[in-house]
């Protein structure tokens, strides 16, 4: 479990192809932190670290990751938002992220204003889906890339998020352009409550 928090965006330096899985090697700053088996946030997808060797490590994304994330599209040289499993003894400063990424959704506008970012991002509308909480909801929570943030600007098969600068500086935010295609896992708590209501 996460809170989309990113801790890092870490350099991918190598890509290997293992039949249909991926294997994606990353340097960052606390790989000595790090444990064999141990879960990290990959731009919002939960991997399990399987390999370490100097100031990097491995992780391997399988047929059904790659195609529900935007995990299949990187490329050497790539920034990657990291998060580490949440320690259950601290603030939960974003909001609970499970690193089960929903689908992806592509970004349809970037502008400025003074000082921060507004991104629109739009994704594929399926009616089944947004009766089981698969929506956002106007100042709910949603988890793009790993980062936990605010919606606004919600719509039926779009949504609004404004970015500080620190955030558009410490995460892969800075890279992402009209056209970039992301990861979005939406609240929890509404697949819940939806769950319920439909039962």
């Amino acid at each position: 479990m996460f809170s989309g928090i990113v801790e890092e965006a870490a350099k991918v330096v190598a890509i290997e192809q293992d039949k249909g899985n991926i294997h994606f090697t990353l340097e960052c700053s606390f790989v000595d932190e790090l444990k064999i088996d141990q879960s990290v946030s990959h731009n919002g997808v939960c991997l399990t670290v399987v390999r370490k060797e100097g100031n990097t490590y491995t992780v391997t994304a399988i047929k059904e990751t790659l195609e529900r994330s935007n995990l299949g599209l990187l490329k050497v040289g790539d920034l990657v938002n990291l998060e580490r499993s949440m320690m259950m003894n601290g603030r939960l400063d974003g909001h609970i992220v499970q690193g089960h990424v929903d689908q992806t959704a592509r970004c349809t506008d970037l502008r400025e204003a003074d000082g921060s970012w507004y991104y629109t991002f739009e994704y594929t509308y399926d009616p089944q889906m947004a009766r089981q909480g698969y929506v956002t909801v106007e100042k709910g929570s949603v988890c793009v890339n790993g980062v936990s943030l605010t919606v606004c600007n919600s719509k039926k098969d779009s949504f609004e998020v404004a970015i500080i600068p620190y955030t558009h500086d410490h995460t892969n935010f800075c890279n992402i352009r009209p056209g970039s295609v992301v990861n979005i896992e939406f609240d929890i708590v509404g697949k819940y409550i939806s769950k319920m209501i439909a039962l």
